[in-house]
This record gives structure tokens, sequence and C-alpha cells, in this order.
């Protein structure tokens, strides 16, 4: 192997283990995991800026835009209020509505922005219950990331994923992965109730207080809140029409951004611009110019060899050994370095002769996705909502959410697995 390839190999497995340790921001340890790919002579930094993938950056940046605004209107409070209300109060039906509302605000808005909004309303309506969030919010950690996988926008890795392949567009998403999510999730709801049923009692006053509350005062500005879900219907409108269009996901993402800022008036662009995840987008910078490094030395064609030499390049067992390797993996690892790594490996194993990539592109979406609720550490949106919920006082451990998630995610992924043989490999 020559000295440039175990340069690579050494700044990637180095950096990699400090991104795990989270002893320092895996923003500042991914872009000096880059500075070093080039300062080294890995890669020059024209080669650099080709890596760097501006169509997922471009897509995170304006949807981050349209939420942050369609946030301030009170809308996402409202709708979480407003299904409190119709279940009656009562924190069974609660837990099942809020999770679903999660599941589906994953898939339009994607899973981090959905938990930042929803976990702020959860504790709202479990403290005039009076009863736990834990439940809660495990279930809505869970349901972010299985209805993030339904779709292109849902979550990172599905981003990734369809910027670098042009043929699996968004209505491709929807019509391969949103099956299988929704099936999932008809086989978990009934499994949350059963787990978490006994620990979520309340009294009819707890539930006449949520019956009280005024939904209604919690819209803010009717006009902004018009002006966003008009923008918003027109972005995805846009989502479903791309292809049609000849328009990338990133253009429609960012005309939606800036056309609601137009509509709304500049004084909203610099608190918008301030609501943009930045650490978020420079990680992936980094991210990108780090996996070129091993690119561009031929370590990702060698490992995509090995794979097809273990597999016979045989689609039944190499799709199957992805998906299950991706879970497993997006578990203890944040699953966004891991499909960074994985795309350009399955792309390589195209150049090799494995004819029929589509199964192992699904495998990799929904075994990154879903095996993000594996453990606390598996996704950004489950250290989000630990995060805040650390705050207020209610901290999940590390051991407490794998008790439920990992197993769970082990479920999941075995309906996925029986998914991808009956649909693409029978």
């Amino acid at each position: 192997m020559e000295q440039q390839a175990v340069w690579a190999i050494a700044i990637f497995l180095i950096i990699y283990a400090l991104i795990i340790s989270e002893k320092i921001h895996r923003t500042i340890v991914a872009m000096i995991g880059g500075v070093l790919m080039v300062a080294f002579g890995i890669v020059d930094q024209t080669e650099a800026l080709h890596h760097i993938d501006f169509n997922t950056l471009g897509l995170l940046v304006g949807m981050m835009i349209i939420v942050s605004i369609t946030a301030d209107t009170g809308l996402f409070k409202y709708i979480a209020v407003w299904a409190a209300k119709k279940s009656k109060g009562n924190p069974v039906s609660i837990l099942v509505t809020l999770s679903l509302i999660t599941a589906v605000g994953s898939a339009f808005l994607d899973n981090v922005t959905t938990v930042l909004l929803m976990v702020p309303v959860t504790f709202s309506i479990t403290r005039q219950l009076n009863v736990p969030p834990m439940p809660f919010l495990l279930t809505q950690i869970l349901a972010s990331n299985i209805g993030g996988t339904a779709t292109l926008i849902g979550d990172p890795p599905n981003i990734m994923i369809g910027s670098k392949v042009e043929e699996l567009t968004f209505m491709a998403f929807i019509n391969n992965l949103t099956p299988v999510v929704v099936v999932i999730m008809a086989v978990l709801l009934p499994i949350f109730v059963l787990l978490f049923r006994k620990k979520i009692g309340t009294t009819p006053e707890a539930k006449q207080r949520i019956m009280d509350m005024d939904e209604k005062a919690l819209i803010q500005d009717r006009s902004l809140l018009i002006k966003s879900l008009a923008v918003l219907g027109l972005t995805i409108l846009g989502f479903f029409l791309h292809q049609a269009l000849h328009l990338e996901s990133a253009t429609v993402a960012l005309a939606g951004a800036f056309l609601l800022l137009l509509v709304t008036g500049e004084h909203k662009m610099e608190e918008a611009f301030s609501k943009v995840e930045w650490p978020t987008i420079f990680f992936f910078v980094g991210l990108f110019v780090l996996v070129s490094g091993l690119i561009e030395t031929g370590v990702i064609a060698e490992l995509a060899a090995k794979a097809i030499e273990l597999t016979d390049g045989d689609v039944v067992a190499t799709s199957l050994l992805i998906l299950w390797l991706s879970a497993i993996a997006s578990a203890f690892l944040d699953n966004i370095p891991f499909v960074a790594t994985m795309i350009p490996m399955i792309q390589e194993m195209g150049n090799m002769g494995v004819s029929n990539l589509e199964p192992l592109w699904w495998s990799l979406a929904l075994g990154a996705c879903l095996g993000g609720n594996g453990s606390l550490i598996g996704a950004s949106a489950n250290l989000i909502v630990a995060g805040m919920s650390g705050k207020e006082g209610h901290p999940i451990k590390f051991v407490q959410f794998l008790k439920y998630g990992f197993p769970l995610m082990l479920l999941t992924v075995a309906i996925a697995h029986v998914y991808v043989y009956v649909r693409y490999l029978m």
C-alpha cells in the first residue's frame, strides 16, 4: 500500500475515533481532519472542493431556513396541543398521537428539526398531565428516526444518498421506503402502548387541564403562517416534481427558503440565518473532504473489492450484509460519517461489475436510518432530545435508552430485511 494511502487511513481513523469519543466537538474534529488531508497532500484543494456535496448542504440550509421561519408562527405548538385535546387528555392516546406527528413531521421537515419543535411542547403537556416525560421522549426519538427514513429529505443519510445517485429521486424514496416505514410504525405503536401505558397514568383533573388549554392562542402571527404554509407547500411540491423540472433538490429547497424570505421581509433574514445549524453544515464539509482522501488514494476501491470477494458479488448477500452492517454500525457510530464512507464504496462496486445497485442503496438507507435508534449516540436527533431533556432535569441515560432502543431497532431492521428480500431480491 502506498504511503499516501497509509496517511489517509491513519488520519481517517484518528478523526473517526475523536468523533466517537465526543471529547471535542465533532465539527471541529471533522474540519481539522479535512484540513489535514489537504495539508499532507493526500488531496489538493481543488479536488477537496470537488468532493464536497453542495447539493446535500444546500438542501439542509434551505429546509432549516423554511422551518425556522415557520416555527415562529407557533404552528407546531398548535398542532401538538390540538392533538392532545383530540385525544381527550388521555396520556396513552397522546403518546401514540405525538409519535405519529413526529414520524410524519420527520419525513417532510427532517428528524432533527422535528424533535427540536416537539420536545418543548411535550414537556408542557406532560407537566399538565403530571406524568413522567421519558416514555414520550423515547417514543418520539424512535418515531423521528423511523419517519425520517421515509423520504429523501427526512434524514441526512437519505439526503446524502439521493445527492450522489441521480436516479434516486424524491418520488423514488417515497415509492421504495415509505411502504416499509408505514409497516414498521404499525408494528411499533402497539408495542409503545404495551411498554409504557402503566407508567403514564394520570387523574381526571390533569386531563381537564389539557382540555382547558387554548391552542388558538399559540398562533402568534397569522399572516406569517399563511405565507409559510404556502411556501412550504410549494417547496414540497417542488420535491415531488424536481426530476421532471430538471432541478436538483437543493435548488428547490433554496428557492423555497429565499422566496419565503422575500415575502416575509428582510428583517427575518438575519434571524433565520442565525437559526441555521452551521456546526452541522461544517461537519458535513469536513467529512466530505476527509472521505475524499480515502477515495483518491484507492482505499475505498480496495474495501469494495474485499466486500465483493466476501459475498462473491452476489446482490442478495451484498444487500443484506450492507443492511445489517449499516444498522449495527449506525447504532454506535454517528450514521452520517458511516454513510459518507459507504456511498463511494457502493459506487465502486458498480464499477467492478455488480449490475443491480438499487437494492444496495435502499439497504444502506434503511440500515443507516433505522440503526440510529440502536443507542443514544446513533443519530443526531437522539443527542438533541437527550440534551434538551437534561436541561429540564430529566437526563436520558445511555443504558436506559439502550434497553428500549436496541431491541426495537433489531425488530425494525428484521422487518426491513424481509421487505428488501421480498421486494428486490426474490
